[in-house]
C-alpha cells in the first residue's frame, strides 16, 4: 500500500472517529473518490486500534474508575463502578454478533458504496439534528439503566453501514433519551472502548495469522499516526460541545451527503473520471 495511502487513511480515521460524521464512511471514500484501492474492511477495522488508545487516554479518569469497579465485581461487590462497567459490557454485545456475522459473510463489502455513504449521512444527519434539537438535557451517565445502555448499544448494529456513524447513531440515541450533549458525547466515548477492543483483536489475529509482515508494517504505522490525529479530534469535540449544539456536524453530513449523491448521478465529474 503507498505511503500516501495509509497517511491519509490514518488521519481521515484518527479525525472522524469520535465525531459523529462517520468514519468507516470516510475511510471508504478514501478508496472511492481516488484511484487508491480498497483497502478492505480488516484495514478499516485495524486502524481503529490506534483511536482505541487515544480515547482511553483521554478518558483516563473514568478508566480508572471502570478499572476499579472490575475489582469490586471480582470481589463480589456491587458499586457504581461495577454498574457502569456491566452496562458498558451490555451495550456491546449487539455489534460483537452483528459485526462477526457482516464481516465473515462479506455482507459489509457490499455496502461500501458512495450512494450508501450518501444517503446514510444524509438521513442520520436529520434524525441527529431532532434528536439534538429537541432532547431533554437532564440526564447523566451516572443515571443510565439497562434499558438505555440497550437502546445505545443496540444503535451500533446500525452504525455498521458506512455512512451512518457509530458515534452519530450513539449520540442521537442518548440525547433522545435525555442525556446532556457532554455526557452523551462521554457515553459514546467509552462504549467505543469494548466495541474497538473486542472487533479489533479479532482483526489483528486475523492479519497475524497471515503472515503479511509488510500489511503488519502498514497497520502500524496507521495506527500510531491515527492516535495521534484522535487526541487532537477527541479534544476538539468536547470543547465544541461545551459552547455549542450538534448543528455543525449536522451540516457538514448534509453537505457530504449531497455532493456525494451529484457524484453518484453524474452531476459532479471528478478529475480523471471516465
Amino acid at each position: 500500500m503507498p505511503i500516501e495511502q495509509i497517511v491519509a487513511l490514518a488521519l481521515v480515521q484518527g479525525i472522524t472517529e469520535f465525531l459523529p460524521i462517520s468514519s468507516s464512511g470516510h475511510l471508504n471514500l478514501v478508496h472511492l473518490l481516488t484511484e487508491w484501492q480498497d483497502q478492505g474492511p480488516l484495514f478499516d477495522v485495524a486502524v481503529h486500534v490506534g483511536t482505541l488508545f487515544a480515547v482511553v487516554l483521554y478518558l483516563w479518569r473514568d478508566m480508572l474508575r471502570l478499572l476499579r469497579g472490575l475489582g469490586n465485581l471480582l470481589r463480589g461487590r456491587a458499586t457504581e463502578e461495577a454498574r457502569i462497567l456491566l452496562l458498558l459490557v451490555l451495550a456491546s454485545l449487539p455489534v460483537f454478533a452483528a459485526g462477526f456475522v457482516l464481516l465473515k459473510s462479506g455482507m459489509v463489502s457490499s455496502l461500501r458504496t458512495i450512494e450508501v455513504i450518501a444517503w446514510a449521512n444524509l438521513i442520520f444527519a436529520f434524525v441527529l439534528w431532532a434528536a439534538d434539537s429537541f432532547g431533554l438535557t437532564i440526564r447523566r451517565l451516572e443515571h443510565t439503566t439497562t434499558s438505555d445502555a440497550l437502546l445505545i448499544g443496540l444503535t451500533q448494529v446500525i452504525a455498521l453501514v458506512p455512512g451512518v456513524s457509530r458515534a452519530g447513531v450513539t449520540m442521537t440515541m442518548a440525547r433522545m433519551l435525555g442525556y446532556e450533549r457532554l455526557e452523551a458525547a462521554r457515553f459514546s466515548l467509552l462504549l467505543s472502548i469494548p466495541t474497538i477492543a473486542g472487533l479489533g483483536a479479532a482483526t489483528l489475529y486475523e492479519i497475524a495469522e497471515t503472515g503479511d509482515v509488510a500489511l503488519q508494517a502498514d497497520i502500524a504505522l496507521a495506527a500510531f499516526l491515527s492516535f495521534a490525529a484522535a487526541i487532537v479530534s477527541i479534544w476538539f469535540m468536547m470543547a465544541l460541545l461545551r459552547r455549542t449544539s450538534m448543528t455543525v456536524f449536522v451540516v457538514y453530513r448534509i453537505a457530504l451527503g449531497f455532493v456525494l449523491l451529484a457524484i453518484v448521478y453524474g452531476l459532479v465529474i471528478l478529475p480523471g473520471a471516465a
